[in-house]
C-alpha cells in the first residue's frame, strides 16, 4: 500500500490528480460499483441451469457477495483513514476487474462463487466516494451533495438490469460479467486520473485504526443512523434477493422483460436523492430520514393491500417498488452524512462500519428471502420481509429524533 500524498486543495478540476475528484469521477466509481450487485439478476434462472444446480444455490452469488462485500466495508474505512482514499480505490477496482473475468471462465459453480466473492472489493468505490464528499464539505452540505452523487449513480443501477436482460438474451450470462470488467476498467483509469487524496494522515497503524470503532460503537447516534440506513436498505436487499424468482418463476417474465420491471426500485431512488440533494439542508438530515422511512413502509403497505383484494399482477408487484426506491433515495443519503457526523476525524471508518451493517443485514434478508420463496407460488413472503425490516427503520430514525431532542441538537 502506498504511503500517504498531501491532501488536495482548490476546486476540483476534470483529470487533475492534484485536486480533489470532480463529482463526475465521484458518481460514475460509486456507479459501477454499484452495478456491480444487480447487472446480472434477471440471468439467475439461465445460469442455474448452466452450472447444473438449484436456483437457491446460483442465488448466493448476490448473499455471499452482499456478505463479503459487509466485511471488505469493514476493513476499507480504516485502510483508507490510514493510507488515504486514492490507494484503496485504486487497489479495490484492480482486483474486481481480475475477479469479473474470473466468474466467465469459472468451470463450476464453487468457482463461481469465489470469483463472485473477490469481486466485492469494489465496494471501496461506494464506501470512499461517500467519505470523500465528507472530507470536502461540513455534514448538511455531505448530505446534500451524497444525494446528487448517488442521484447520478442510481442511474445505473435503474438501467443495469435492463441492460443485463438484453445482453443476457442476445449474448448469454457471460456477456454481463464481461461487462462490469469493462466498466471496472474505466472506473480505474478515472480514479487514476482525478481522485487527489483528500484525507489527512493519521498518527499510528492500520491496527490502531481499527481500535477506533469503539468510538463509534459506543455511540447512540452512530448506532440510530447505521440502523435506520440498514433497516430501509435492507428491504431493497430483500427484493434483490426475491425479485428475479417472482419475476420468473411467478409471472413467467422473459429476461429481458423482467430486466425492464426490475428497475422500478432504481427509479424511484432517482427521485428521492434528487429530493435529497435539494431539500436535505433546508429540511433537515433527520426529518429527511423520517420521510424516507414512511415512503418505503407506506409502499410495501399498498402493495400487500392490492395482493390481499386478489391484484397480484406484476404490475402491481413492481409498480410499488418505486416508493420503496424513493425512500431509499430519501433515506440513505442523510443517514449516511449523519453517521459520518458522528466523528468526523473517523468518516472512513463509520462510512465503512455503517456501511457494513447495511449490507450485511442486507446479505441476511437476501439470503432470506431466497429460501423463503424457494417453493411458493406467491410473492406475500418477500413483501412481508420488506415490511417488517421497512417498520423497523421507521422505529429506529424516531429514536435518533428523540435522542437529539433530549440532547438538544
Amino acid at each position: 500500500m502506498q504511503s500517504f500524498q498531501a491532501p488536495s486543495s482548490g476546486p476540483s478540476r476534470f483529470m487533475d490528480p492534484g485536486t480533489p475528484p470532480h463529482v463526475f469521477t465521484l458518481t460514475f466509481v460509486a456507479a459501477a460499483a454499484a452495478m456491480s450487485m444487480n447487472v446480472f439478476l434477471p440471468s439467475l434462472p439461465g445460469m442455474a441451469l448452466y452450472f447444473k444446480t438449484e436456483y437457491h444455490v446460483v442465488q448466493l452469488s448476490v448473499a455471499l457477495y452482499l456478505l463479503v462485500n459487509a466485511v471488505m466495508q469493514i476493513i476499507v474505512g480504516p485502510l483508507s483513514d490510514r493510507f488515504g482514499r486514492r490507494p484503496v480505490v485504486l487497489y479495490g477496482f484492480f482486483i474486481y476487474i481480475l475477479a469479473s473475468v474470473g466468474c466467465v471462465f469459472a468451470p463450476n459453480i464453487a468457482i463461481f462463487l469465489t470469483f463472485r466473492m473477490l469481486q466485492a472489493t469494489v465496494v471501496a468505490g461506494m464506501v470512499l466516494s461517500r467519505a470523500t464528499v465528507r472530507d470536502m464539505v461540513p455534514d448538511a452540505q455531505a448530505a446534500s451533495m451524497i444525494g446528487y452523487v448517488t442521484m447520478g449513480m442510481s442511474i445505473v443501477p435503474m438501467i443495469g438490469p435492463s441492460i443485463g436482460g438484453i445482453f443476457d438474451e442476445a449474448f448469454g450470462w457471460k456477456a454481463n460479467f464481461w461487462l462490469q470488467a469493462i466498466t471496472g476498467a474505466t472506473a480505474l483509469w478515472l480514479a487514476w486520473g482525478n481522485w487527489g487524496e483528500t484525507s489527512s494522515p493519521r498518527a499510528g497503524g492500520f491496527a490502531e485504526q481499527l481500535r477506533a470503532y469503539p468510538a463509534l460503537l459506543s455511540s447512540p447516534r452512530f448506532w440510530g443512523y447505521s440502523l435506520t440506513a440498514a433497516l430501509t436498505s435492507g428491504a431493497f436487499f430483500a427484493y434483490l434477493g426475491g425479485a428475479p424468482y417472482v419475476g420468473t418463476n411467478i409471472y413467467n417474465m422473459a429476461p429481458a422483460r423482467l430486466g425492464f420491471f426490475f428497475g422500478a426500485p432504481a427509479a424511484g431512488y432517482l427521485i428521492g436523492n434528487f429530493l435529497s440533494g435539494r431539500y436535505s439542508v433546508r429540511i433537515g438530515m433527520n426529518n429527511m430520514v423520517l420521510f424516507g422511512a414512511m415512503t418505503t413502509a407506506s409502499g410495501m403497505l399498498m402493495s400487500m393491500f392490492f395482493f390481499t383484494l386478489g391484484y397480484s399482477s406484476e404490475y402491481v408487484f413492481f409498480g410499488f417498488m418505486i416508493l420503496v426506491g424513493v425512500g431509499n433515495g430519501l433515506t440513505l443519503p442523510n443517514a449516511n452524512a449523519g453517521l459520518m457526523g458522528v466523528r468526523p476525524d473517523l468518516a472512513g471508518s463509520a462510512a465503512g462500519l455503517g456501511g457494513a451493517l447495511m449490507i450485511g443485514g442486507g446479505a441476511a434478508l437476501s439470503a432470506l428471502s431466497g429460501i423463503l420463496l424457494g417453493d411458493g407460488k406467491s410473492a406475500m413472503p418477500l413483501l412481508w420481509v420488506m415490511l417488517i425490516s421497512a417498520l423497523l427503520s421507521l422505529v429506529s430514525i424516531l429514536y435518533v429524533i428523540h435522542r437529539a431532542r433530549k440532547l438538544g441538537l
